[in-house]
Parts: C-alpha cells; sequence; structure tokens
C-alpha cells in the first residue's frame, strides 16, 4: 500500500482532530493516523470543565466523539496504525505505518504524549496487576481498597481525587515539598478526608506476590527508607512526547519534543507539529485544539502557495 493525500496527520487527539476538520473543510485530501482511541489523553478525563461551550462539563470520551464526528462530516479520512518512520523529501512525505506506507504534500504530527514510568524494581512485572497510569480507566478495581499517586502535578492530583471515590484510603507521593497543581486542585485534593500526602519522597520498588501489596519509598531528605502498604499505585509524574521515531529526522529538543516556529512549522519546510508533542505546548485540550488548526492553515499554505 502507497497511497497518496495532499495531507496526512499523525495522531487523534485534540490537535491532530481539529487540524482534521481544518484539512477536510479545505477541500484537502487528508488521513489521520491514530494508533490507538481516538481522542488521545483527553479520553481518560473523567470531566473536563475548561472546554469553551461546554458550562456544565463533558466527558473527555464524549468531548472526542463529537470531534471525530465533526471531522469526518466534512470528509476526513481516518486509519488505525502505528507511525514507524517518516521519509521527508522536498516535495514528498513517506509516512511509514504498520498499515503500509502513505505520501503526502504535508505532514501534521500531533502525536501526543505518553506517561512517564517510573522505571523502578516491579514496576513493569507488576502493571496491570496494580500498577496503573489511567485512574479513570481502573480505579474501580481498588473500591474500598488503599492506593497511592505518584506526582503532584494537574495529572496526578485529579486521579487522587478520583480514585479517592472508590479507595479507602489515597496516599499522594510527591518528591517535593509542595505541589505543582493548580491553586484550586490543590484545594480540593487538601478538603479531601480520604486523601493523605507523603512530601520530600519516591518509590524505590514496588512489592508483591501476584498482585501488589507494598511499595518501598525513601525520603529523600534523610534518606530514610521505609514501605507503604497499599494494593495499587498510579503513576502520574510526566508525560514523555512521542517522539522515539523522529530522532535523526527532525529537530528535538533535550525532553524529546519536536521544535517548531510560530506557524508550527518544524525545520522541513512542509513537517508541522501540534499539540503536546511540540516544545513549549501548556498541554491543554483547547491549547492542543488551537494548535491544530494552526498547523493546518499553514500547511494549507504550504500546498497552495
Amino acid at each position: 500500500m502507497n497511497e497518496e493525500y495532499e495531507i496526512v496527520i499523525i495522531g487523534g487527539g485534540p490537535a491532530g482532530l481539529t487540524a482534521g476538520l481544518y484539512a477536510a473543510r479545505a477541500k484537502l485530501n487528508s488521513l489521520l493516523i491514530e494508533k490507538g482511541l481516538v481522542g488521545g489523553q483527553m479520553v481518560n478525563a473523567e470531566r473536563v470543565d475548561n472546554y469553551p461551550g461546554f458550562p456544565e462539563g463533558i466527558g473527555g470520551g464524549e468531548l472526542s466523539e463529537l470531534m471525530r464526528q465533526q471531522a469526518t462530516k466534512y470528509g476526513l479520512k481516518t486509519i488505525m496504525a502505528e507511525v514507524t518512520g517518516l521519509e521527508l523529501h522536498q516535495k514528498q512525505k513517506v509516512v511509514k505505518t504498520t498499515q503500509g506506507n502513505f505520501t503526502a504534500k504535508a505532514v501534521i504530527i500531533a502525536g501526543g504524549s505518553s506517561r512517564q514510568k517510573l522505571n523502578v524494581p516491579g514496576e513493569e512485572k507488576f502493571t496491570g496487576r496494580g500498577v496503573s497510569y489511567c485512574a479513570t480507566c481502573d480505579a474501580y478495581f481498588f473500591k474500598d481498597k488503599p492506593v497511592a499517586v505518584v506526582g503532584g502535578g494537574n495529572a496526578a492530583i485529579t486521579e487522587a481525587l478520583h480514585l479517592a471515590r472508590f479507595a479507602s484510603k489515597v496516599t499522594v507521593i510527591h518528591r517535593r515539598r509542595q505541589l505543582r497543581a493548580t491553586p484550586i486542585l490543590q484545594e480540593k485534593a487538601f478538603s479531601e478526608p480520604k486523601i493523605e500526602f507523603l512530601w520530600d519522597t519516591v518509590v524505590e520498588e514496588i512489592e508483591g506476590g501476584d498482585f501488589v501489596n507494598r511499595i518501598g519509598l525513601r525520603q529523600v531528605q534523610t534518606g530514610e527508607k521505609s514501605g507503604l502498604e497499599v494494593v495499587g499505585i498510579f503513576v502520574s509524574t510526566g508525560l514523555k512526547p512521542n517522539t522515539d521515531y523522529l530522532k535523526g529526522v527532525l529537530s528535538l529538543d533535550d525532553t524529546g519534543c519536536v521544535i517548531t516556529n510560530d506557524g508550527l512549522e518544524t525545520d522541513i519546510p512542509g513537517v508541522f507539529a501540534a499539540g503536546d508533542i511540540r516544545c513549549n505546548s501548556p498541554r491543554q485540550i483547547i491549547a492542543a485544539a488551537g494548535d491544530g488548526a494552526t498547523a493546518a492553515i499553514y500547511a494549507e499554505k504550504f500546498i497552495t502557495e
């Protein structure tokens, strides 16, 4: 398979879906490639309260589906495949995938980010058996049981608040003394009786039999080691851009995100990046959607000019 398109969009999160909407409405023959669920990280949000037009909030999965319907209504084609590489020529770009190759005049990279792992003993062994990266997906399995959340940002505190509806106790483990989450989330977490905090602490090991039953901890200031008995640990320590296949192809910064100009174009003409995958992204759904629109507008200009 080697199909030709005017624009190929990599990633089906809010950036990719909005780029697809704008490209399709511009009557450009466009393809969106997504390796998992359309919606990206947005799907995992139980409730989105800060997206304009939904004063009562909306579920992340529902918002994803509405975006998908709107984009495909105008003719955007979508396939499920994993992108494995890019060949970037002056006039044609080849997107290599597990479902074949696709040629395009312009490419918009909107593959988002994945959750960072702790990379400690036991994490891989117990993934799916007590180790989770998505409270929205797995909270129900820990009803009336003690769990831990690792991290101190918006995602971690949102996960902790969601888990508090199910678990008997939620211990938030943060390597610093102060959270990075927004004040309103902090206020909610501090007022939730089921949530406790372990400050200046890191996880060194995850232990168990068939399932997790204990995590080994270290106090970063004193070096003192301790243990915490839990049956689940939710890791929410940050995001890693999904750019492994772009190393040596495009300019990336030290964290792996794609470097772009104000028009979201990379150092290769006709190749754009939008959403969490680009440098300096605020990692918000509304910002990713704006990126998608911007990238599609400039991609159209690149093609027509």
